[in-house]
This record gives C-alpha cells, structure tokens and sequence, in this order.
C-alpha cells in the first residue's frame, strides 16, 4: 500500500523574532515494512541549515529563523511503500546498544503505579505478556485527547487516569523496561479509517522480544502497527522522537497550529 503524507507546522509571532531554531525529526526511516520514495521538507520564514542522522537513526533536520521574520512554515511530504509485517519492525540495528534501551528517563520514570501495571501482566510467552501489559495499560488510563500536559510522566498519567498516546507510550515503555525487555518510543504518521485530515502525528511503543526483534504496540488503538502506520522517529521517550522541537529568543508571543494528512494512494 501506498501512502501520501504532508505534514505542515505553523508558527505565527506577535511581534518580529531576531532568532530561532528549531529542530525536525519528520523525515520516515526506510525499514523492511516500509520503503521511502520521495519526501521533502520546505521552509518558509527560516532556512534548512544542515541534516543528519542522530544516534537512534532519525533523520534530523537544524531549521533558523529569518531575522525579524513574524512566522515560520514547515512542510515536510512524500509517499512510503508500506508492507504488512504484524507489527514485527525486526532486529536491532545502528550503534545504539540495545541495553541503553533498559535506561529509564524523567518521563519514563519507574515509580509504584507502573510497578503495579507491569507486575499484573500475564501470558505463557514475552508476546502474549506485552500484549497483555498493553491491555491493563489501555483499562488503567483512559485515552483523552487534551487529557494530559507534553510534560507529563508515566506515573502522572497513572495517577490522573486518563491521556493521550504519548502517555499510554511511556507507560508501556516503563513498564517493558521494569519487566527487562528493552523498549522505545516511536512517533509517526497514522492513516485514519474515517478522515484524512487530522490535527497530530500519533505515537506507539517498540519493545524488543528475544527471536523477534523490535515489535510495536499501539497501546491506544489496542492493536501492533500494520500498513498505516509510518514510522519516523524512534527514541527513549518523546523528546527524542518529537517531531518538532526548538526555541526562539525575544518576547515574541507564538501560536502554533499543526495540519497533517495521510492518505492512500491508488
């Protein structure tokens, strides 16, 4: 299956910004369940100052900011060749050792909440058990959009019982590490059932089983990743996979609006 993205970020300013960055980690990975054949992004109000690959293999783009500019324009689109592998990303690759991937961060902090969620999950072998662990995930948070803050951790989410994917994706991952398998967090583009247009990129968890390799789980949606979703960037927890991240200097206020549509191409 075929998919066309276009995924815009707009920053407008109510005053002229001397300065800015911002960093872009919208560009999808080619994998064995899905081959990249065209994408770009532009700019408008800044420049593209270089790009690289950082250590988990995203696609990492430096964006500054025109002097004086009042707003800035990212657009970044193309088409993936998607292929269905169940979910099964594969083995490991890159220079990252797998065991940094046990390494808890603030925002996948192990505390007693996830503890509990974790030692509950049950099943005869580490898949049925992650599958399980994303089911008492799903029962224990209810999904909420506006329900949560970007910053919040794992163990906040818990505590107010409900979130959105990025939340359910720490919890999962805290609780994957708790139990020893390695896990990461993945963001990306979904193409929806009922809409094209849709206002966020989504996130799932990758946690690595012993003979398979990296597997995901949409902990939201209560299914492993198939031929919707993109993969794009993958890390320990969302600022290292967040799509879109930076700063700018002066008093500037900002209003952000994001627009982002995925669809399948005959």
């Amino acid at each position: 299956m075929r998919l066309k993205i276009t995924h815009t970020t707009r920053y407008d300013y109510d005053s002229p910004v001397p300065f800015g960055l911002q960093q872009l980690r919208t560009t999808p990975k080619s994998t064995r369940a899905q081959s990249v054949l065209q994408w770009q992004t532009s700019v408008e109000g800044g420049a593209k100052q270089l790009s690289f690959e950082d250590f988990h293999r995203n696609t990492t783009e430096l964006v500054s900011f025109d002097p004086g500019t009042t707003g800035l324009v990212i657009r970044s689109e193309g088409e993936v060749e998607m292929t269905d592998t169940a979910g099964i990303v594969g083995p490991h690759q890159g220079f990252t050792p797998l065991w940094l991937f046990l390494r808890s961060t603030d925002q996948t902090r192990i505390g007693a909440g996830v503890r509990q969620i974790a030692k509950a999950a049950e099943g005869e072998t580490d898949l049925e058990r992650l599958h399980d662990l994303s089911a008492r995930i799903r029962e224990a948070v209810t999904y909420q959009v506006g329900a949560s803050e970007p910053t919040w951790t794992a163990e906040e989410a818990i505590t107010a019982g409900q979130g959105v994917c990025a939340d359910h994706t720490h919890i999962f991952v805290a609780c994957a590490r708790h139990l020893g398998f390695p896990a990461r967090y993945v963001s990306g583009y979904l193409m929806m059932n009922d809409r094209v247009d849709q206002d966020a990129t989504h996130a799932w968890a990758e946690a690595h089983v012993e003979g398979l390799g990296w597997v995901g789980f949409d902990i939201s949606n209560a299914i492993s990743p198939d031929m919707r979703y993109v993969r794009v960037a993958t890390g320990l927890d969302y600022p290292e996979a967040a799509p879109i991240s930076g700063r700018h200097y002066g008093s500037a206020g900002e209003t952000l609006s994001v627009s982002l549509e995925v669809m399948q191409q005959q």
